[in-house]
């Protein structure tokens, strides 16, 4: 058998297994014990190279930006079983709710401030989905725009910082950095964390929430049928402004903490991740929801999470070493140099794989598998790291909205009615879909939107 057919084989080999519902951790790591052995009888592959895995294993654990993830994992947990986010849509589903449009525009704000405390996408579309989507329908909005409101919402803790997605993408890309940077000799490159993919994709995720709610006022004012007012708006005027400020302060204020002191250099990632879990048991506390079983409620599902990440960074590990015992990455670069179009060709070509790999597998499971690989290649190329980590942080958000296979989509339709129906579901993300691409468009056509505020602040 040819040598080169084998990375390819076993790439092949291991989406097939996943789409078939394999666990993934235990895929990875699998399939790369199973053709290193099958390498190693061809002779094509030397199985000593697994011996380096346990160092590998210890530079895990010994990776410190990494700790961040069970931490942010705990802060999101306890955010979402303290009704915390509940508190926060009512509130502000009465401050605007008498507007045509408004309770949309509500749901867009909560989502994205959910996002910014929590960076777990299916925890945000479920909890928004059980909270907002009744509220909705009950005012008259129509399940399609209802449905697209909350899924493309809860995606949003997909770009806008603290996220977990850019935490591991800023070490994984920090390896691909390191191993671009080798082979053009260059053996002390700049560092990529991931406070600069923070600061890079904090514009960006503001813009794409000003795109969503700006899409909302067009409804409200062209298909007003569709997003009427609260049809009881008694209570709106009568707010407590004290009350709402109650509700929708401390939130921010733990955002700012986390997020500030990150971008401002005053704590890293990981001490940070520890002041807004702690942060978020004060605020769980003060409201009375704190208790001995919702601590241990939330720290078992913490260390579930927090397991399941871990186990597949290991597995993907695995993959990765042994692929690259089969020369599978010098494959990729060779094919992405090669492609039509030089630089912006491989480029598309990988998001465009990217996009499509979304439809089927969960966004942890294509960055361990896609970017250790395609990752040194178009950073040799010349792409900006900030860059290529943020856009390829919007295109995985764009693929969980995709039908018929994004996971949003199976999120939402997990707790909606059945009033609500697939198709709903479906077609109501279109239009997010549509500024999802015109996004992705705006920020490869004026890359300093991302490229700006890391430069600024480091």
């Amino acid at each position: 058998m040819d040598a080169g057919l084998l990375p390819i084989i076993m790439f092949a080999g291991t989406i097939i297994a996943l789409l078939l519902g394999f666990p993934v951790a235990m895929t990875l790591g699998g399939s790369a014990l199973l053709f290193a052995y099958l390498g190693d009888w061809l002779g094509v592959f030397n199985a000593g190279m697994l011996n380096v895995f346990p160092l590998r294993i210890i530079g895990i654990m010994k990776n410190e930006p990494l700790i961040a993830v069970p931490l942010f994992v705990f802060m999101g947990v306890m955010l979402e079983k303290s009704n915390i986010a509940g508190d926060l849509l009512h509130s502000m589903g009465r401050l605007f709710g008498a507007l045509r449009g408004g309770l949309g525009i509500s749901v867009l704000i909560v989502g994205a401030l959910m996002a910014a405390s929590t960076g777990i996408v299916g925890a945000t579309v479920v909890t928004m989905g059980l909270m907002s989507l009744p509220v909705m329908l009950k005012a008259g909005y129509s399940p399609k725009l209802a449905s697209g409101l909350i899924c493309s919402s809860g995606t949003l803790g997909q770009i806008i910082p603290p996220s977990i997605v850019l935490i591991i993408l800023g070490d994984i890309l920090q390896g691909a950095n390191e191993q671009a940077a080798f082979k053009q000799g260059n053996l002390v490159p700049e560092p990529i964390t991931a406070i600069d993919l923070f600061a890079g994709a904090l514009i960006p995720g503001l813009i794409m929430v000003l795109l969503y709610i700006v899409l909302q006022i067009g409804l409200a004012i062209w298909a007003p049928k569709t997003c009427p007012a609260l049809l009881d708006d008694s209570e709106n005027d009568l707010i407590p402004a004290k009350s709402i400020f109650s509700v929708i302060v401390p939130p921010l204020i733990l955002i700012f903490l986390v997020l500030g002191s990150i971008l401002a250099g005053v704590a890293t990632p990981t001490e940070s991740a520890a002041v807004g879990a702690i942060g978020a048991c004060i605020l769980a506390s003060i409201r009375g929801k704190l208790s001995v079983s919702m601590l241990t409620f939330v720290a078992r599902e913490s260390v579930k999470i927090t397991s399941m990440i871990f186990m597949i960074l290991i597995g993907a590990s695995l993959f990765s070493l042994v692929f690259r015992g089969f020369g599978g990455d010098e494959l990729i670069e060779h094919f992405l140099i090669n492609l039509p179009g030089g630089e912006v060709g491989a480029f598309l070509i990988v998001m465009v794989a990217m996009f499509l790999m979304g439809f089927f597998l969960d966004f942890i499971e294509i960055i361990f598998i896609m970017v250790p690989l395609v990752g040194p290649p178009l950073i040799g190329m010349g792409f900006d790291p900030i860059w290529l980590g943020v856009m390829i942080a919007v295109n995985l958000q764009t693929s969980f909205l995709t039908p018929p296979f994004g996971f949003s989509l199976f999120y939402l339709r997990g707790v909606a009615p059945s009033i609500v129906k697939t198709t709903d579901i479906y077609l109501g993300v279109m239009p997010f879909i549509g500024l999802q691409l015109l996004a992705l468009l705006i920020f490869w056509t004026f890359p300093e939107i991302i490229t700006w505020l890391p430069k600024l602040i480091f």
